[in-house]
């Protein structure tokens, strides 16, 4: 079985917020940055790691993604500060 990730990225200002899916996180940081398949990343300039989660199956990631997506934003802001209070891109680490 696969696993998954779901992770929200951000943009410079942190005024954007970016929620996705994967299985491979690396590499899919790395399209992000490369401009490839994102249009709305890529507009907003959405490409800083703020937050993200390991999942045993990609099934289970997606259904974590479903529900972040519904939430309102300050309850997206309040969890991604539960392990990056400082909004740090987590990526550069």
């Amino acid at each position: 079985m696969k696993q998954g990730f779901v992770y929200i990225l951000s943009n410079y200002k942190r005024n954007v917020f970016y929620i996705d899916v994967t299985s491979d996180l690396k590499k899919r940081l790395q399209e992000h940055r490369d401009g490839i398949d994102s249009a709305f990343t890529n507009k907003y300039k959405v490409h800083f790691l703020m937050y993200f989660e390991e999942f045993q199956s990609i099934q289970l990631a997606i259904e974590r993604e479903k529900k972040l997506k519904n939430w309102r934003r300050d309850w997206k802001i309040d969890l991604i500060k539960t392990t990056n209070p400082d909004l740090i891109n987590l990526n550069s680490q």
